[in-house]
């Protein structure tokens, strides 16, 4: 299999869309991301219980949205198990989009990004036909086709409850004219299944997540770091485009590039980084300014080094501050 050259203009991708200034999975934030050049936005994807795509990070939602003030469903909150962990709180499926409408979002991190909070209760929760529409009206006024990089959240689960994200994601991705596999989509999963179905439908790219540790939800029997070996990454590599890894992957803790990307580089596959954060306690010590947790720290340095070891994309909260720290 050709390597694949390194990146050197890498993809900019606004992590729930502008999320350090805005609440996350919102129409606001998406836009703000768009407006700061972000190259694609990242709409995570669960399902309501009428069968809708709408973007939310998790299909839990106590801590997103003000659920929890709504008495009229206060007999929705329900303990599950998804992806083998017990969850207490209010769930996407148990949910009409109709009655979804009334809720309004808030800001996941109110202790971290306090200035966020200013917006709690504006914005709704948006279906990804939403953010579509939005990707299109933006392409629109900028003149640019800006990318749209959806993530299957739980998807062995909501099949397993009846609601497969795969026909409905493709068809509103054949809609809004993502068909090939030069149009500017990623489709993310941290599942393996998942992503081998679709590879079967359609051409779009495909990007199999990765954590520093722990298992794909449906296969529990193979970590991680076992799919990530020299033989994992060429398997991936069958079924898809690019590894979405974590960023402790790629880089030390001590700025030190750990030959990740070139390994990944090496099995045909291309590398997107998650996730740069500006604050101080998302970042390497030597890369901290100050001693307040939510203060900014050196995030330029991060990008830079993240750069240098040759990493196709990243993800990141501060689309906006990333743009200018590429800026020659």
């Amino acid at each position: 299999m050709p390597m694949v050259a390194m990146a050197t203009d890498p993809i900019i991708i606004a992590h729930r869309g502008a999320s350090g200034e805005r609440p996350e999975h919102t129409l606001a934030g998406y836009e703000r991301a768009i407006d700061q050049g972000a190259d694609f936005i990242e709409p995570d994807l669960v399902l309501t219980k009428d069968g809708v795509l709408v973007v939310r990070h998790e299909n839990e939602i106590g801590g997103t949205t003000d659920v929890a003030s709504h008495p009229e469903f206060a007999d929705r909150k329900a303990t599950k198990t998804i992806d083998g962990e017990q969850i207490t709180g209010w769930f996407t499926e148990d949910f009409t989009l109709a009655e979804l409408r009334t809720l309004r979002a808030r800001e996941r991190l109110p202790e971290v990004r306090t200035a966020n909070r200013r917006f709690d209760g504006l914005y709704q929760v948006p279906t990804f036909e939403e953010v579509l529409k939005l990707i299109d009206a933006k392409n629109a006024e900028t003149r640019r086709r800006i990318g749209v990089y959806p993530e299957t959240k739980h998807p062995s689960y909501f099949a397993y409850i009846g609601l497969p994200h795969e026909a409905t994601l493709l068809a509103l991705l054949d809609r809004y004219g993502y068909t090939s596999p030069d149009d500017p989509v990623f489709i993310q999963s941290f599942e393996v299944d998942n992503l081998k179905a679709l590879r079967v439908k359609t051409r779009l790219r495909l990007v199999q997540l990765v954590d520093a540790q722990g298992s794909p939800a449906d296969h529990p029997e193979t970590s991680y770091a076992d799919m990530l070996t020299s033989e994992g990454m060429k398997q991936i590599a069958g079924y898809a485009n690019a590894i979405g890894a974590n960023g402790t992957l790629i880089v030390a803790p001590d700025g030190r590039d750990t030959g990740f990307v070139a390994r990944a580089h090496n099995a045909g596959i291309q590398v997107h980084m998650w996730t740069l954060r500006a604050e101080n306690m998302f970042l390497p010590p030597a890369l901290r300014l100050g001693d307040d947790p939510a203060a900014h720290g050196n995030f330029a340095a991060a990008v830079r080094a993240l750069v240098a070891t040759g990493v196709d994309g990243f993800f990141t909260d501060f689309p906006g501050l990333a743009r200018a720290s590429l800026a020659p």
